[in-house]
């Protein structure tokens, strides 16, 4: 049977660190144990970075149809640090794998839809407000002090909620493949997701 994770590129990076030739060698030797054969692995990143006595582990994967699945670990070693890493994002993939056969029902597509609280920019401004956090409006005319450039891929709203899923992430920017326009899917404290779409008057 082919194995379809099988050799990736695999990148590993250090900050604060020097990366030697034998923990580059274990990285790729734990990451060549996710052989899974879904998602299918496209690209790994490794980034490792030592603070003081916390030495911190993070995979990336960039997987096919548009799937990114991150994960971090932290303890006082390195090796450590990977192995726990390593283990997190298998149980990514085996979430996202299943997630993923129950989400090919109709029925399940709906329910995920569902999920998702719909608001226009004005509407997600306002509950921004009602939460205590700064609207839209007070936000535009203060000092930009912070960019952040964030790639746009196309995906269904489905699939943006099961990237979140994946990722700590609290929001994410996606073309949505059903409209072709720029949407913005974040976490909402309820637990469910809010979907900002832009709206024209």
């Amino acid at each position: 049977m082919q194995i379809k994770n099988a050799n990736p590129p695999i990148r590993v990076t250090g900050r604060h660190v020097s990366v030697t030739e034998a923990m580059k060698e274990y990285c790729r030797r734990k990451v060549a144990t996710l052989h899974l054969d879904y998602p299918k692995i496209i690209e790994v990143q490794v980034i490792l970075d030592v603070q003081k006595y916390r030495h911190q582990a993070e995979v990336i994967l960039h997987c096919s149809n548009h799937i990114t699945i991150e994960a971090r670990a932290e303890c006082n070693d390195m090796y450590a640090s990977i192995d726990q890493v390593v283990d997190r994002v298998a149980r990514q993939m085996r979430k996202c794998k299943t997630r993923l056969m129950k989400n090919h029902r109709p029925k399940k597509l709906r329910q995920l839809e569902n999920r998702i609280v719909r608001w226009d920019w004005i509407d997600a401004a306002a509950e921004f407000a009602d939460n205590g956090e700064t609207p839209v409006e007070e936000e535009a005319v203060r000092e930009i002090v912070h960019r952040e450039k964030h790639p746009v891929k196309p995906m269904s709203p489905d699939e943006a909620v099961l990237q979140m899923e994946l990722s700590p992430k609290q929001f994410l920017v996606f073309l949505n493949s059903q409209t072709d326009k720029v949407n913005v899917l974040y976490r909402r404290k309820k637990g469910d997701f809010g979907l900002i779409e832009p709206a024209f008057s």
